[in-house]
C-alpha cells in the first residue's frame, strides 16, 4: 500500500514537469501540445494561487485517465475566462490537495494555452453532494470552480465534494 501511494505521489509530481514544458510550447505555438506521445489530452491552462504557492497545469476533459495526470477542465463548462462558471477538478490526495489552504478573499491567476491570463478572488468554499453540486454552468458573469473530493484525508472515496467558488476580477 505504501509502495502504490509512493508510485502515485511521484506520477502526479513527474507528470506536472512534462505539462509545465507541453503548456510553455502551446503558448509559443498556438498549437495544442501532448505532454507524452500516448496522452489522450493536452494542457489547456495553468492555476496559480500566489499566497500559498500553489500551481498546477489543468488538462482538457475530467476523464479517470486526465485526472490521474492533473487537474482537468470539464469539457461542458465555459472556458476559463468567458461568461459562466469554468469547472477544474483534480484529486484530493495530489494535485488539489493544496485547496484544504485557500481562503475567502484569496487570487486565483488562470493562465490559458492562448497566453492570456485571468485573475478570479475566492468568494466561497462548501462541500456537497457530486450530484447536488448547485453549479450553474450558465451563470452570469464570469466564475470559476475548483472541486476536489472531500474530507481531505478520507482514505476511502466518497459522494461529497469540496467546492471553491471565485469571481473574476481582471
Amino acid at each position: 500500500m505504501l509502495g502504490k501511494s509512493s508510485w502515485i505521489m511521484l506520477k502526479a509530481e513527474v507528470s506536472q514537469v512534462l505539462l509545465h514544458r507541453a503548456f510553455a510550447q502551446s503558448i509559443a505555438t498556438g498549437e495544442k501540445v501532448k505532454a507524452w506521445a500516448w496522452a489522450d489530452t493536452y494542457p489547456v491552462a495553468e492555476v496559480r494561487i500566489p499566497r500559498i504557492n500553489a500551481a498546477a497545469i489543468v488538462l482538457e476533459g475530467a476523464t479517470p485517465e486526465a485526472l490521474a495526470f492533473g487537474p482537468a477542465h470539464l469539457t461542458d463548462t465555459p472556458r476559463v475566462g468567458e461568461r459562466g462558471t469554468t469547472v477544474i477538478a483534480a484529486h484530493r490526495d495530489t494535485h488539489f490537495s493544496f485547496l484544504r489552504d485557500v481562503k475567502i478573499g484569496d487570487v486565483v491567476d488562470v493562465t490559458r494555452d492562448d497566453g492570456l491570463t485571468f485573475t478570479y478572488r475566492i468568494t466561497n468554499t462548501r462541500v456537497a453532494e457530486f450530484n447536488q453540486s448547485g453549479i450553474e454552468r450558465h451563470a452570469a458573469g464570469h466564475h470559476l470552480v475548483l472541486s476536489t473530493c472531500w474530507p481531505f484525508d478520507a482514505l476511502t472515496h466518497g459522494t461529497a465534494r469540496y467546492i471553491v467558488e471565485a469571481e473574476m476580477v481582471q
